[in-house]
């Protein structure tokens, strides 16, 4: 167990490290810090689906509700580095409850309009994430839920909370997927212990 888990680490930093490589003759803002092993190279929003969003003076307090979702959110997370569905299911629920509490009303306009396609997106997820006993299937659903739940953090912020918005190239067979963590450290939510340091963090948001 132990070599495989080794050679499953050292595949997934040779695989950052390409990745990366091929995004080195680009320009970008943000930046990619490599961790267990992964060098640091500028990110390319190219070459990766990078989450964006319009950005919203808002509401302070809706800005600390949706800060409630994220630290809702992370428990989700661990959730899924532990690799537990039952676990995985009893957080969704905490981060539909908080979801539930954010008042769509404290927003106006574009800002209004944008937040309702994200929360229904995010309503989607997690309801597929409960209703699912597959840690897979479930995953592929806190892939959609963490994408739009960076949108809406870049959006209109997180009330004083800081996220990293984190990277795996080699989740669901190589296309990536991304999650945001309250950490810098990288816990990889997409395949636990398997591979728990594989990826990178694309950029930090507070």
């Amino acid at each position: 167990m132990k070599t495989r888990s080794m050679f499953h680490s050292l595949l997934c930093a040779v695989v950052a490290m390409l990745f990366l490589a091929n995004c080195s003759g680009k320009k970008g803002d943000d930046h990619a810090h490599g961790h267990e092993g992964h060098d640091h190279h500028d990110s390319d929003a190219g070459q990766v689906q990078e989450a964006s969003a319009t950005q919203f003076q808002v509401d302070e307090k809706f800005q600390n509700q949706l800060g409630d979702v994220f630290t809702a959110y992370a428990d989700l997370q661990e959730a899924f580095v532990s690799s537990d569905p039952a676990a995985v299911k009893e957080d969704a629920t905490r981060v539909i409850d908080a979801l539930a509490k954010v008042d769509m009303k404290l927003l106006t306009d574009a800002a209004h309009n944008d937040w309702m396609n994200y929360q229904k997106s995010m309503d989607d997820a997690l309801n597929n994430i409960k209703g699912s006993e597959d840690i897979e299937e479930q995953r592929k659903s806190f892939s959609v839920l963490s994408d739009n739940l960076c949108k809406s953090a870049k959006a209109f912020g997180l009330g004083g909370e800081v996220a990293y918005y984190a990277y795996c190239p080699m989740a669901f067979n190589d296309a990536g997927g991304y999650w945001l963590s309250k950490n810098e450290k990288i816990r990889n939510p997409y395949f636990g212990d398997k591979m728990l340091t594989c990826g990178m963090v694309k950029e930090k948001l507070n």
